[in-house]
């Protein structure tokens, strides 16, 4: 029996997935170890040993694919505690990263702070060279002042350094020749050049990416190595690959090269899985909601692919590289409930996270969380929480969401839970309007694919306030994550600047453009043993209107540039301003103007297939384990409701809903309005009763 492995490391759990050649899918969770996120992981993997009576060692040999999203280039972005990095960039630009695009986020913001630069005045370094914007060198790069600024770093033991210089994406001799110098001069230190990283036109935002890129590697790379070094000491034999925000894995070696390119390395892998589970009910779209421990993750699936961003932003530093649009808000079950200065009730986006976690853990937690609170109002079974292997302590949740929250508010402690449960299922609501209304899409039209351990408690309330009428919960929501990095193909993502008019003429060059960005994706997936027919590649352009600033992503295929098809690209991209803006200028017959070629490269991979399930022997009333007291939304009282055993439900069984139906891994709370059908697959599917 070999087995693959998804593995993703949460604020709170470790989540695995395992799934073995029969297409049968296992579920485990481990708590994460912040200290070292490798121990989590290991733990998990003796716990799966353990499972299957074989000594660890063992079990690990029969691992043929572990596929792993991390959280560490993210925490250390948000947390500050990066390396220690320099910069070298053009002399006459070196404070760039800290003017940034001269813009203030916050435009009517007076007290408006820009973000404490993830570089240092006084490590960032001019360097006499020059390129023109049409890619001349007019400035051979100066040996002198670059070894100037070599002597600083090395007295200042810096860990990474980033090279931007300006015009580097049209011409690159001037980076490249630095390299050579830093390798020698600066040889263990992490390097990242500009050219090699983002070749695009924007300085701030190639400057940004570069400097995250360098910040962040050195964490990344101590952690795949010491990753790599626990698993190699167990005799792993297989393959391990990284969950990059693209929405697709990649080689350890190429996620330390390209550090950036892992900053949302787990939740990325959530739409892949959304879009898995769609599918099997014949949806071409849906809408990814994931509730963990300490972040709600939402995002949009289109025509089966997610929608992907070149200007997302991490801890509001910008980074320019292709990411998974995913929306994400401080409201997991670990989000602590407080009262601002004016006595309102407010949850998150602070969280209890792993260490102590929420009070009803029993870790040392004092502080009143969205599990108390789900614990109180009895959506949450004390003693079966996570199958029964961890006993939640009900009087502690309790006492503590009384004194912090019900007292000063002069109500009870249910009603102080129920103010929580209502908060956090409006921020959801809203963060789910950011992905779609703001983007033109109507949520009502999208069913509603939930994951997390908490997600399967919030959707139906959530949905019930956003009007949409299918809700699908996977069997494993809460690996979601885990689930979608075995679902997920290899993916390189490449760019080139391309300033010019939409005409005829302009289509041969964006041919050739397009063809050597292909060749070497095609190369690199050669490489990492993808076969030649299992390689597929994307084109897409960013284009505007001629006198626009920003730009938008329209798709672009082979047979579109091959036969001059100036008509139907145009067309695409009037359609898509539309959509996202309310209006195009087709009928003014505006031009359009070209900026950036983008092509995507994907490896197609040997996936789990989502397998028909044969549900326990159990037959209508016999699936109903209890009834216990739970608060009801839409009256604002507690009542007694049926608890059903979603581990023993059969196909074509519906429960009106209220209901409780609970799992070893996650619980699900049906509101009155809504009906739950457990389908062929195992998975439910809760729809608005009309």
């Amino acid at each position: 029996m070999a087995y693959k492995i998804g593995t993703d490391v949460g604020g709170t759990f470790t989540d695995f997935l395992l799934a073995d050649d029969d297409g049968n899918f296992e579920v485990y969770k481990t708590l994460t170890t912040p200290e070292d996120p490798s121990i989590g992981v290991l733990n998990g993997l003796k716990e799966m040993a353990d499972a299957k009576k074989l000594p660890v060692v063992d079990f690990i040999r029969l691992v043929d694919i572990i596929v792993h999203g991390t959280t560490v280039t993210t925490n250390a972005a948000l947390t500050g505690n990066g390396a220690k990095t320099g910069l070298l960039t053009t002399a006459g630009f070196r404070d760039t990263l800290q003017m940034r695009r001269g813009i203030r986020e916050q435009q009517y913001n007076n007290k408006y702070e820009a973000p404490v630069p993830l570089v240092p005045r006084e490590l960032r370094c001019p360097v006499k060279e020059r390129v023109s914007v049409k890619g001349k060198r007019v400035k051979k790069l100066d040996r002198d002042s670059l070894l100037e600024c070599l002597r600083m770093f090395k007295d200042e033991q810096i860990e990474a350094l980033a090279v931007c210089f300006l015009h580097a994406y049209n011409n690159s001799i001037n980076e490249n020749e630095a390299k050579k110098i830093i390798q020698e001069y600066l040889p263990d230190v992490y390097l990242t050049l500009s050219s090699d990283l983002l070749p695009q036109i924007r300085f701030y935002d190639r400057l940004s990416t570069t400097t995250l890129n360098s910040y962040v590697g050195p964490i990344l790379k101590n952690y795949i190595m010491q990753l790599m070094h626990r698993l190699n000491e167990n005799e792993f034999r297989g393959i391990l690959l990284i969950m990059q925000s693209n929405g697709g894995v990649t080689s350890p070696g190429n996620a330390i090269k390209n550090a950036v390119s892992t900053m949302l390395s787990g939740p990325s892998a959530g739409p892949v899985a959304g879009m898995a589970y769609a599918e099997t009910h014949n949806y071409r779209d849906c809408i990814t909601i994931d509730m963990g421990g300490t972040s709600f993750d939402v995002a949009l699936v289109k025509d089966r692919k997610p929608l992907v961003i070149t200007n997302g932003k991490i801890n509001r530093y910008l980074t320019a590289v292709p990411m998974v649009d995913i929306h994400t808000i401080g409201a997991g079950g670990g989000s602590i409930g407080w009262l601002d200065e004016m006595g309102l009730l407010r949850i998150g986006p602070k969280s209890a996270g792993a260490n102590p976690g929420p009070s009803c853990y029993g870790l040392g937690g004092t502080e009143p969380t969205c599990t108390d609170a789900n614990l109180i109002l009895g959506y949450i079974n004390k003693d079966y929480f996570l199958g029964g292997k961890m006993a939640l302590d009900y009087n502690h949740a309790y006492k503590v969401i009384e004194e912090k929250l019900a007292k000063p508010l002069r109500t009870s402690a249910a009603e102080a839970s129920a103010g929580m449960f209502q908060i956090i299922n409006a921020n959801m609501a809203d963060g789910i309007r950011e992905v779609s209304v703001k983007k033109g899409y109507d949520p009502r039209e999208f069913p509603l694919v939930v994951a997390g351990g908490a997600g399967p408690i919030h959707a139906g309330m959530i949905a019930l306030e956003l009007e949409i009428p299918t809700i699908l919960i996977p069997r494993e929501s809460s690996i979601f994550c885990a689930t979608g990095m075995l679902l997920s193909d290899l993916r390189h993502d490449y760019v080139r600047s391309y300033n010019s008019l939409l005409t005829n003429k302009s289509l041969e060059p964006m041919e050739i453009l397009f063809n050597k960005m292909k060749n070497e994706g095609e190369q690199q997936l050669l490489t990492e043993g993808i076969f030649h027919e299992n390689i597929r590649h994307y084109f897409s352009t960013d284009m505007r209107y001629v006198g626009q600033y920003h730009e938008i992503n329209v798709g672009i295929s082979e047979e579109d540039l091959k036969n001059g098809r100036l008509k139907k690209i145009s067309s695409r991209f009037h359609q898509t301003h539309d959509r996202l803006y309310g209006y195009s200028l087709k009928d003014e017959n505006a031009s359009m103007e070209i900026v950036n070629l983008r092509v995507s490269s994907l490896g197609i991979t040997s996936k789990p297939g989502l397998q028909q399930r044969a549900f326990r022997a159990a037959t209508g009333r016999n699936s109903v384990k209890s009834e216990r007291k739970v608060y009801l939304p839409e009256s604002k009282s507690f009542e007694l409701i049926e608890v059903w055993d979603g581990d023993r439900l059969e196909d074509g069984i519906v429960i009106n809903g209220p209901a409780i139906v609970e799992q070893v891994n996650t619980t699900i709370f049906v509101p009155a309005q809504y009906k739950l059908i457990p389908d062929r697959y195992s998975n439910f599917l809760m729809q608005l009763i009309t």
